[in-house]
């Protein structure tokens, strides 16, 4: 079964998946360590249906070091791809940002915190979206779920690792 997502329900994906990348800040630590390419596998799950794997790829620049850093994330399942950008400033352990998916033309904002080393409570919102992303970082490898329950695309959950050089 293949999944057909409208523009609503690709923008929640979309939003989910730029929270993806904020995974990997560590708190108290500057965002330079993030540069360079993560990849990796995982499931999204519409409200009434069966998961569906996702694979995706996201590219780090540093833009302010250990203050700011732009991202590209791509991903792709048997129904749909998306291709996502974002803006993240980061303030203590506090951050925000926009995102913009450019297949569906949809964006919206991110915010959060570092909660303890390693994991980051976020929440994101678009004009029709809202979510509750939880991420933990752990060397090499991040693992990221979002909830938003009553949203048809209601769970995500994704593992990604750092590639090497």
């Amino acid at each position: 079964m293949s999944l057909k997502l409208s523009v609503t329900q690709t923008s929640l994906a979309a939003a989910c998946f730029a929270l993806v990348a904020l995974g990997a800040f560590p708190a108290e630590a500057t965002l330079d360590a993030l540069a360079g390419s993560w990849s990796g596998t995982g499931s999204m799950k519409p409200k009434d249906g069966q998961n569906e794997r996702v694979r995706c790829k996201v590219a780090y620049n540093v833009t302010k070091p250990g203050r700011s850093l732009t991202l590209d994330l791509k991903c792709a399942s048997e129904a749909y791809k998306m291709i996502l950008s974002a803006n993240i400033e980061q303030n203590g352990t506090d951050f925000s940002g926009n995102w913009f998916e450019s297949e569906y033309r949809q964006g919206g904002k991110i915010y959060g915190s570092s909660v303890e080393d390693g994991l980051i409570e976020a929440r994101i919102e678009g004009n029709t979206v809202a979510a509750l992303v939880t991420i933990r970082t752990k060397g090499t490898h991040q693992s990221f779920v979002m909830d938003a329950p009553g949203a048809w695309v209601s769970q995500v959950a994704i593992e990604l690792n750092k590639d090497s050089k």
